[in-house]
Parts: structure tokens; sequence; C-alpha cells
């Protein structure tokens, strides 16, 4: 049998889709499955971005395009990093690449091998931590805590710095989380991090226009003092329910930014060229959809809290941003992954096990409002008749 190396088997997952096909299936066994798993808006693409990329096509985008992506999209995304932002930045310095996995990629690649450390924030998206441990270099968990709104922390990130350091993560607003990191600590943390000039900075704002109660967003890109050895990632996958579009980009200082080009061309060769012209028409047509998007997470969000909230055993502070709840369990009695399973194998109800996003995940589940608001009251009315009704056994128990 061939051999792969070993790095390979460091590789983890992202065990949403592992419950959205174990959901599927079951659902096409017949059974009425409610999927609060599964981090994707719940809302069509836009009409006018939709039209946008039938025209392209139409109009004879078929071919290979620039790997960095279409001038006309690079020029909209430096718009739009201006008008939410107030930054302004060049597009030579902007890369289009196939979602935002792919920035997290580039980066770890280019920071990552044994011997070195990168920081990540924990709970947080599981690929941050896989493509660490693929790279060989040590994956050092940023603690995300509930005490803190599930914001991090800028004294106890910088505490982790060591000379090993090369890169640091950092998602505001949050997955799993939904936490938003208030401006005063992210200024606390760009001060900090004045002291260690060699450490990169991967800053990890997808859900950057979703934020609620008031709350900012403060973007990296504002401190000029971190621009050398900063990454901005972001992409129209949420903002503009293009998930499937497959469309991101990015922001790299000019000391990365060609050898984050020599890594499109070796890898993906360019983001396929209807879709380009698609995000153009996001990012410079009317923003109105946004807005309405956002309204309507906030009104689920108000849903889960407060139905989560009268579940026997649960408690769940809000969240401040993206369509993420991820409410405590710990005195349900329950460890988080099987009432997880037990929940979609028996009440029909698919969330995901806190652990899935990292070892500090244990006790929490996350629950996506990127569904209805009906599918959302069903899902916890399942979710408290299984509560009353079940108690762990065995290795169900903490």
């Amino acid at each position: 049998m061939p051999h792969i190396v070993p790095s390979f088997g460091r590789i983890g997952e992202e065990n949403a889709f592992s419950v959205l096909a174990r959901a599927t299936a079951l659902a096409e066994q017949g059974r009425d499955i409610v999927n609060l798993g599964i981090g994707q808006p719940d809302f069509p693409t836009p009409p006018h971005i939709v039209e946008a990329g039938i025209k392209a096509l139409r109009d004879g985008h078929h071919g290979y395009t620039p790997a960095i992506g279409i001038p006309p999209l690079r020029e909209a995304v430096t718009r739009d990093i201006h008008r939410r932002h107030g930054v302004e930045v060049s597009p030579d310095s902007v890369l289009i690449v196939p979602g935002g996995k792919v920035t997290l990629f580039m980066a770890i690649l280019m920071f990552g091998e044994p011997g070195a450390e990168i920081l990540y924030p924990d709970p947080g998206f599981p690929i941050y931590r896989s493509m660490i441990a693929f790279t060989g270099a040590t994956p050092v968990p940023v603690p995300i805590r509930e005490e803190n709104g599930f914001a991090f922390s800028a004294r106890e990130t910088l505490a982790l710095v060591t000379k090993r350091t090369r890169l640091l993560i950092v998602n505001s607003p949050a997955n799993p989380t939904g936490g938003v990191t208030p401006k005063a600590e992210i200024d606390a943390l760009v001060q900090g991090l004045a002291a260690h000039p060699d450490v990169a900075v991967l800053s990890d704002e997808i859900y950057g226009t979703m934020t609620y109660d008031g709350e900012s967003h403060a973007s990296l890109l504002g401190y000029p003092e971190l621009r050398d050895r900063l990454i901005y990632l972001d992409g129209a996958s949420k903002t503009y329910a293009m998930t499937g579009w497959r469309l991101g980009w990015s922001v790299w200082p000019k000391p990365l930014y060609d050898a984050a080009r020599k890594l499109a061309v070796n890898s993906h060769s360019c983001v396929n060229a209807a879709t380009q012209w698609a995000g153009i028409a996001a990012l410079d047509g009317p923003q109105d959809c946004v807005t309405a998007m956002v309204a309507e997470f906030d009104r689920r969000r108000a849903i889960v809290v407060d139905g989560v909230n009268r579940l026997p055993g649960l408690s769940c502070v809000t969240p401040k941003g993206a369509f993420y709840a991820f409410p405590n369990i710990t005195a349900t009695g329950w460890k988080a992954k099987p009432l997880a399973s037990a929940l979609l194998e028996e009440a029909g109800v698919a969330v995901i096990g806190g652990p899935d996003f990292g070892l500090h995940g244990e006790g929490y589940l996350r629950l996506s409002y990127a569904n209805s608001a009906a599918n959302i009251a069903r899902a916890l009315d399942r979710i408290g008749q299984f509560l009353s009704d079940r108690s762990p056994t065995g290795s169900e128990r903490v």
C-alpha cells in the first residue's frame, strides 16, 4: 500500500460537516430534523449578486484570471475596507481567494514548522488547530472564557507569547461563541505586541459585519503599527450569504504578499471568474440586504437566548456577534458531545458539541441561529423535552 507522509495523520476535521451529513441522512430516511448545526446563512444570495454572476458568464468570463484576482474586485475590496473601517489599503496588497480557509492555510503554512508555536483561540474555528498541527508547529490555545463574554483577554494572550511564537490568530466576532472583543482589549493587545515585533498576526474578521446591541467591530487593520505583520481575512460567505460561491479576500503585508501569490499559483490557480464579478456587485452594490439579514439574525438571537435560558440545566450569555450561541450545559450532567449526538439521533435537533471547537469547549454546545424563528422554536421545545425525559448514563455523564 502507498504510504502518505505522517503529517496527514495530524489533520483534524470540521465536525459541523459530519453533523450536516448525518442530519441529511436522517432526513432522507424520513426523520424531521431541525438543523442548528451548520454555520451558513439560510438566506439566498441577493438577486443583484446572482445576476452579476450570470451576466459575467453570458459576457464570456469563462477563463483563468490573475492568481491574485481581477483588478476591479481587488479595488472593490479596498473601497469596502475604507467604507467599513475607515482604512486605506492598496489593491496591490489584496489577494482574492476561494473562501476564508485558504487564507488560514496560507498563513499557517508560512509560519508553522517543528519548533515553532502558533497561538489560536480556543474554543475557536477547528481548522486553526488542525492546520497548525499539520505543519508540525505546536498549537498553543488562547482560552476564550465565558466570564469575559467570550471576548479574548489581552493579558492572557500576551502571557502565552514566547520566543518560539511565530503567529497569533485572532477572531472577533467569533465562531463558535459569538463573542466580540471590545476595542479597549484590542488596544491593549496591540500595545503589548510592540514587545514582540517578530510575531505575525492573522485577524479572522469573516463575521465583521455581524454585531448587535450597539457593539462595533474594531478591525486590526485600524492599527498602523501592526500593518507590516498583519494578515487580514474576510470574505463574502457570511455577509452576503455566498457560502457556495467560494469567495474570500485577504490583505497581506508587502513582505508576505508574493509568498501568498505563489501559494495561490501552486494550489488553486485563481477564483472562478464569474464569482469574482459577482463579488464586485456584492461589495459595490446596495447593502440593505446585509442590514436586513443581520436584523433578522438579531431577532432570532433574542429567541435563542431567551429560550435556552428557560431550558433545564442550560444557561446562555448573550452573544454580541456572528450568528451563534454557545450555551453552558454543565448543570445538565451531560458531556457535550454525547448530548449533541443524542439530541440529533433521539430528538431530531442538530447542534455541535463544544469540544469540536477546542480543549476549552467541554461543557458547551454551539447553536447556529441561521435558521428560521419557527424552526428555532421547534428545536428549543425538543431540547427541553429531551432534557426532561432523558438523563445521561455511563460515558454520557460528566
